[in-house]
């Protein structure tokens, strides 16, 4: 693996730069280096940090100096190879849109000059790489959002955003695991639950994965939620390419 520069970021950390535009190339390229790094741990490293176009690497700077640290993970990188891209995991997520659970749906259909039912078969119409996780525990960030869809944040943001609410803010795309303030603009609300501390596996996803929108009806989404909460829901996940 080559095309990476490595940086001081303060005194216990470094930062591993592979690219300044968001890419799936770039963000494989990370979850790769992150995977290898996690798999042969280097001693002296406390934390991996992915990132849209960079892996921030923690380390105990009494065990091991930057340059030491450095001279490593450009060796222990250089024969790793590239990312396979042919092959998806993909998450569906079934979305109710508009009315109560997405109040802000009119607003981005007015700002792109659309109708609620083209936002809606746009927005659900493709499928959203995870760039990365982040502000909250499964909060993905997602890229691929089409244009036309681009709006911008509320001017004041709310102070509860209801767990599950599918949003858009400016550029991206993303469904709010927990309840939270946030400004972006909420067109719709999955019955899933993208963090749950009491599951195997506490987030339903992870950065590399992408994430499919499904729209759903409100009977729908009751009887999903009534599946979750016997523990009858199937999660019918896709992989593609292989």
């Amino acid at each position: 693996m080559a095309g990476f520069s490595i940086t001081i970021a303060g005194d216990s950390a470094l930062n591993l730069e592979f690219a300044h535009v968001i890419s799936p190339e770039t963000s494989a390229k990370i979850r790769l280096a992150a995977d290898n790094l996690t798999a042969d741990p280097i001693e002296g490293v406390t934390e991996l940090v992915p990132t849209f176009c960079s892996l921030m690497v923690y380390y105990d700077p009494l065990s091991v100096t930057f340059d030491e640290l450095s001279a490593t993970l450009r060796g222990k990188l250089r024969d790793v190879g590239e990312a396979d891209l042919s092959v998806r995991k993909i998450v569906p997520i079934p979305v109710c849109y508009g009315g109560e659970f997405g109040p802000d749906l009119e607003i981005v259909a007015q700002h792109a000059r659309l109708e609620p039912d083209e936002v809606i078969a746009l927005h659900s119409g493709r499928d959203y790489l995870i760039d990365m996780l982040g502000f909250l525990p499964g909060f993905a960030y997602l890229g691929g959002l089409d244009e036309r869809l681009h709006t911008p944040r509320l001017a004041t943001p709310r102070t509860r955003i209801e767990p599950g609410s599918v949003g858009i803010g400016g550029a991206q795309t993303g469904v709010y695991p927990l309840a939270s303030p946030g400004g972006w603009q909420i067109i719709g609300r999955t019955p899933l639950k993208p963090y749950d501390p009491d599951r195997d596996d506490p987030i339903l996803y992870a950065a590399g994965e992408y994430l499919r929108f499904v729209p759903i009806t409100p009977d729908e989404y009751a009887a999903i939620e009534a599946q979750l909460a016997a523990g009858t829901y199937a999660y019918d996940i896709v992989v593609e390419g292989e």
